[in-house]
């Protein structure tokens, strides 16, 4: 994932989470928000109770890789930050790329 693909600013991370729309299952919530660029940005969100700094880069890197083969079917011009919930940390990689997968496709905008 390139850098311009990505939130990096914790105004940006406050204004999608309260303003954009909310989708969750299980394992992850995604807020998303239009935005005026011709393409998405990601931001990932894995929370100090999850575990310690390395286990919460790994799995950040898992979803950045599940993001990068899929990010095609994904609609261009959005903002979306993607927060791992508890009960993902159990999850395995095929799991977890699956229920991003779906949720992402859930209600989804055409392009």
């Amino acid at each position: 994932m390139k850098k311009m693909y990505i939130v990096k600013h914790q105004y940006d991370f406050d204004r999608i989470i309260k303003t954009g729309k909310r989708k969750q299952n299980d394992s992850y919530i995604i807020y998303s928000e239009k935005n005026n660029l011709p393409y998405a940005r990601y931001g990932i969100s894995v929370g100090k109770k999850l575990g310690n700094a390395v286990y919460r880069n790994h799995k950040k890197r898992q979803i950045r890789f599940i993001i990068d083969n899929l990010e095609k079917n994904y609609v261009k011009n959005k903002d979306y930050i993607i927060i791992l919930r508890e009960k993902g940390k159990y999850l395995d990689y095929q799991t977890l790329n699956q229920k991003l997968s779906t949720l992402m496709m859930e209600g989804k905008d055409r392009k």
